[in-house]
């Protein structure tokens, strides 16, 4: 498969449903959502727990997961098809930073937080200049108002707030075109939640990178200027831009995300 080195679209999202399999026969976790996510754009993505939300963003990122697949439909990503991305995986999980539920709570406790960080790019080239990656570590850890010593520490010496930026400058660590993060917000205090807004704000602005967050918060979803989908049960039950509130998906939305 070819991978165009300039997708029109961040997301193009056709009619996706999303089986998820566990200890029982596998459910229908997704069903039927279709939207487009520009470059530039954000679109937060709501909905009670097991509505599917978690379900599509982990599908979204090509990263491995055998208890998801897609069972209808299809979505491209960064110019790559999710359905069926074969070598291009390594393309679409290189332009996509990936946070997952919880992923502060998840950061492997035997790994320091330097190694945390650089392996999503020591996982792709074993030859890089150890005094760039030092560098491009602290000026992560500077951005997220993490202290340069905590490149040295290992999770379980850090608090639930700093773990979970750490799970976040890991998502940003190779520069990504497209962010999926699953409740970026978690564990975070209030003063500290701008800092959040703020790298994705500015990424933005800089080159065009689109994201895609997982949260119910809508006050979040307003100060970013982004769409919003509301799902339940799989399927799409709300839209709104970024200035009005969520309604039933029977008009379209005009500019933005468009959503269906």
């Amino acid at each position: 498969m070819r991978v165009p080195d300039d997708p029109d679209v961040a997301i193009r999202c056709d009619d996706l449903s999303v089986s998820r399999s566990g200890r029982g026969p596998a459910i229908r976790a997704v069903d039927g959502v279709s939207f487009t996510l520009p470059w530039g754009a954000a679109l937060c993505v709501s909905g009670p727990t097991g509505s599917g939300k978690s379900s599509l963003a982990a599908i979204l990122t090509g990263e491995r997961d055998e208890t998801i697949a897609v069972a209808g439909g299809d979505a491209t990503v960064c110019g790559v098809s999710v359905r069926n991305p074969g070598r291009a995986r390594r393309v679409l999980t290189f332009r996509t930073g990936y946070l997952p539920q919880g992923a502060g709570n998840d950061l492997p406790a035997s790994l320091s937080v330097a190694e945390v960080l650089s392996e999503p790019l020591l996982s792709r080239d074993r030859r890089v200049d150890g005094r760039a990656l030092g560098i491009r570590i602290a000026s992560l850890l500077d951005e997220l108002h993490l202290p340069i010593g905590t490149a040295d520490k290992f999770p379980y010496e850090l608090s639930a707030g700093m773990r979970q930026r750490v799970a976040f400058a890991r998502a940003l660590m190779l520069d990504p075109k497209l962010l999926i993060a699953d409740e970026p917000l978690a564990n975070l205090d209030l003063e500290v939640r701008h800092l959040v807004y703020d790298a994705i704000v500015s990424r933005r602005r800089q080159w065009g990178m689109a994201a895609l967050l997982v949260t119910n918060d809508t006050a979040f979803a307003r100060e970013l200027g982004a769409d919003q989908i509301r799902l339940q049960g799989g399927h799409v039950v709300a839209r709104g831009d970024a200035d009005g509130a969520l309604r039933t998906p029977d008009t379209h939305t005009p500019g933005g995300v468009a959503v269906s």
